[in-house]
C-alpha cells in the first residue's frame, strides 16, 4: 500500500487503505500484548502532539503508540505556550517546523484546522479530532474492534445513540462502518439528529423501535455538554431515561447478546448504568487497547515529506 502524507478524515480513505491499516494493526497488537513492548520502525523520528482541546485517552494513546514504534515524543502544551499570548496556529506551526518534527498529531475545536496545518508543513499530520468534523483514528480503532468481534462486518447492524449533531465520532464511525458493509442506525433527541445526515444513517425515534431492528452492536456516544451552547434536552436525568442504556434496556440488550461500545470517557448514569461496564460484551476497554495498535499502524503507514 502506498503511504500517505496525512490522515485527516475517513471520507478520503479508500477501502483498500482502511483494510491496510486494520491488517497492519493486528501484528502490532500481538507484539505489545505479549513480551515485545517496542519495535524500531520510527527510530530517530519525532512525533509532536499539539492539542488545543483537553484530552486524556487520545493524547496518551498516541504518545504510547509513538514510543512503541521507537519515535521520540514531544508534547506541546498550549496553555503554557505563546498561543495564550495570541500566537496564531500557523505561527506555531512555523516555529515547530523549524524544529524538524516528522509527525504532528493535532486536536482543535475548529473544523478544518488539521487540513490547514497539513498544507503548511512537511510533517505528516494526523487529525486527532477537529470540531464536529472528523476523528479518523477513533473510527479506525472502532472498526478494528468490531472486526475482532465479528470478523466479517458485511450486513452487520450498528446503532449509534446520542448526540449525532455535535459528534465527530459519529460522523467518522458512520463513514467507516458504511465502507465496511455495515448497516447504520441512529437514535437520539430530535434536536441532536441532523436533518442533513447521510442517507446510509437510518433514523429511529424510540429505543423500542431501534432494538426491534436487532442491532448487532450499540455505540453509545458521550453527551458533549461542552459543545452545546443551547439546551438540547431537559436534563441529564431525562436523557438517561429516554436515550440511556438503563438497567431495563440493558437486560434486553444482554438477552439479545448485543455488543456495546463507547468512545469514552463514560458519563455513568447518563449514557449507561454501572451494570453495562461489567457486561461481558462491553468492548470499551478493548477499544482503548486497540487504539494503541491502530495508532501504531497509522504512524507506521504515513510518510512525511523530505525536509
Amino acid at each position: 500500500m502506498e503511504p500517505r502524507k496525512d490522515l485527516l478524515d475517513i471520507a478520503s480513505l479508500s477501502l483498500e487503505e482502511i483494510e491496510f491499516v486494520l491488517k497492519t494493526a493486528g501484528p502490532f497488537k500481538e507484539l505489545f500484548t505479549k513480551s515485545i513492548k517496542k519495535v524500531p520502525p520510527l527510530r530517530g523520528k519525532t512525533v509532536l502532539t499539539l492539542f488545543y482541546e483537553p484530552s486524556t485517552r487520545t493524547r496518551s494513546s498516541f504518545e504510547i503508540a509513538a514510543k512503541r514504534v521507537s519515535a521520540d515524543v514531544t508534547n506541546f502544551t498550549v496553555g503554557s505556550s505563546s498561543v495564550v499570548k495570541g500566537e496564531s496556529v500557523l505561527d506555531t506551526i512555523d516555529t515547530l517546523q523549524a524544529m524538524k518534527c516528522d509527525y504532528v498529531v493535532v486536536r482543535h475545536a475548529a473544523a478544518g484546522v488539521p487540513n490547514m496545518i497539513s498544507k503548511h508543513t512537511k510533517a505528516s499530520v494526523v487529525n486527532a479530532g477537529d470540531g464536529f468534523h472528523a476523528h479518523p483514528t477513533q473510527a479506525l480503532l472502532d472498526a478494528f474492534t468490531l472486526r475482532e468481534t465479528f470478523e466479517d462486518l458485511t450486513g452487520k447492524k450498528i446503532l449509534i445513540v446520542g448526540d449525532i449533531l455535535h459528534s465527530r465520532v459519529a460522523r467518522s464511525v458512520g463513514q467507516i462502518c458504511e465502507k465496511l458493509g455495515m448497516e447504520i442506525g441512529v437514535l437520539g433527541p430530535g434536536s441532536l439528529i441532523p436533518q442533513a445526515r447521510p442517507k446510509f444513517m437510518r433514523k429511529f425515534y424510540t429505543y423500542d423501535e431501534a432494538l426491534a431492528w436487532k442491532p448487532d452492536a450499540i455505540y453509545l456516544l458521550r453527551v458533549q455538554l461542552e459543545r452545546q451552547n443551547d439546551q438540547f434536552f431537559p436534563s441529564l436525568n431525562e436523557y438517561h431515561k429516554i436515550y440511556g442504556l438503563t438497567e431495563e434496556r440493558f437486560r434486553q440488550v444482554e438477552g439479545e447478546g448485543t455488543w456495546v461500545l463507547h468512545p469514552g470517557p463514560v458519563n455513568r448514569g447518563v449514557e449507561l448504568g454501572d451494570d453495562v461496564m461489567t457486561y461481558e460484551r462491553t468492548l470499551i476497554n478493548q477499544q482503548v487497547e486497540n487504539g494503541i495498535a491502530v495508532r501504531m499502524a497509522v504512524l507506521y503507514w504515513l510518510q512525511p515529506e523530505t525536509n
